[in-house]
C-alpha cells in the first residue's frame, strides 16, 4: 500500500491510496479539485495508478465538495461515503469491507458525531495498517460535535477507533496537531507524550501518518477521559461529561 498526501487549502488533506500489486487506487476526500486533479492526472499519465473510486469521510464541503468535479473528470467513478455525501453511489454498512485492488482491504467504521454520516476507513495490506479518520479523530484531538453528542464521540474514539490495533497509523482530514498539542498541554501539562508531540510539531509541519492509535491513547486528551489531570481540568467524572467539557474548553481555547 502506498499513500500520497495531497494538501488542500491551508490545512486539509486528501489521500491517494494505491495498491502496489495492481496499481488500482482510490482517493479519500478530494474536496478541492484544482489541487487534487493535477496529482491524479500526473499519476495516470505515468500509468502509475488506475483510479477505481472516491472515498468520502463525511458530507461537509471541505471533504466531499469535489465529488461533482471528480465525476466530470472521471465519469462513472464510484463514490463511497455516507448517505449525505453528494453523488454518493455506495454507503457501506458499519464494518462492511471493500477492496482497493487485490492487496488492500478497507473496513468502514461508522462514527457519527461530527456529522451523522461520518465514517472512518481502516485499511490493511498485510502487516501495514492505517485509518482515515476525516474530522472524527485528529492527531491529539477530535472534531466538533456538529450533529452528535459527547457520548457519541466517546463511543467513536474510545470504543470503535480504540479497538483498532495500536500500530495503526492515523491519517486525519486536517493538520491541526500543533494547536491540539498546545491545548492538550493546557489540560495535562505533565504528560510526557504531549510534551514530545509539541516538540515534534516545532520541527515538522505535517504530522499525518506519523502517529498511531497507540500514540493517540497516550497523547490525545479526548482518548484519556480517566486521566487524573484530565479529570482535574474538567471537574467531571462521567466520561460523556468529561468529553463535553473538554470539547467546550477546546472550542474556547486560544
Amino acid at each position: 500500500m502506498h499513500i500520497q498526501s495531497i494538501p488542500m487549502w491551508t490545512d486539509n488533506y486528501a489521500y491517494l491510496v494505491v495498491d502496489d500489486k495492481t496499481r488500482d487506487a482510490m482517493v479519500v476526500d478530494p474536496a478541492h479539485p484544482p489541487e487534487v486533479l493535477p496529482v491524479l492526472k500526473e499519476q495516470l499519465s505515468k500509468q502509475a495508478i488506475r483510479l477505481t473510486g472516491v472515498i468520502n469521510t463525511h458530507h461537509h464541503g471541505d471533504h466531499a465538495g469535489g465529488n461533482k468535479a471528480m465525476l466530470e473528470a472521471f465519469p462513472s467513478t464510484p463514490i463511497i461515503g455516507g448517505r449525505d455525501c453528494p453523488h454518493v453511489s455506495m454507503t457501506p454498512k458499519h464494518e462492511e469491507t471493500f477492496q482497493i485492488g487485490k492487496g488492500i482491504t478497507v473496513k468502514a467504521m461508522h462514527t457519527p458525531c461530527h456529522t451523522k454520516d461520518s465514517i472512518c476507513y481502516y485499511a490493511q495490506d498485510g502487516d501495514e495498517k492505517v485509518v482515515f479518520t476525516g474530522d472524527t479523530l485528529f492527531i491529539a484531538g477530535c472534531g466538533r460535535f456538529f450533529e452528535g453528542t459527547a457520548s457519541e464521540m466517546d463511543q467513536a474514539l474510545n470504543v470503535i477507533l480504540a479497538s483498532l490495533p495500536d500500530d495503526t497509523n492515523v491519517y486525519p482530514g486536517h493538520e491541526y496537531t500543533k494547536s491540539n498539542a498546545k491545548f492538550g498541554l493546557h489540560v495535562a501539562p505533565n504528560n510526557p507524550h504531549l510534551q514530545k508531540l509539541a516538540q515534534f510539531c516545532e520541527e515538522n509541519t505535517q504530522t499525518q501518518g506519523k502517529f498511531t492509535i497507540g500514540d493517540e491513547k497516550k497523547h490525545n486528551v479526548f482518548m484519556r477521559l480517566d486521566d487524573p489531570e484530565v479529570l482535574s481540568a474538567t471537574q467531571c467524572k462521567d466520561p460523556a461529561d468529561v468529553m463535553k467539557k473538554l470539547r467546550d474548553q477546546k472550542n474556547a481555547f486560544k
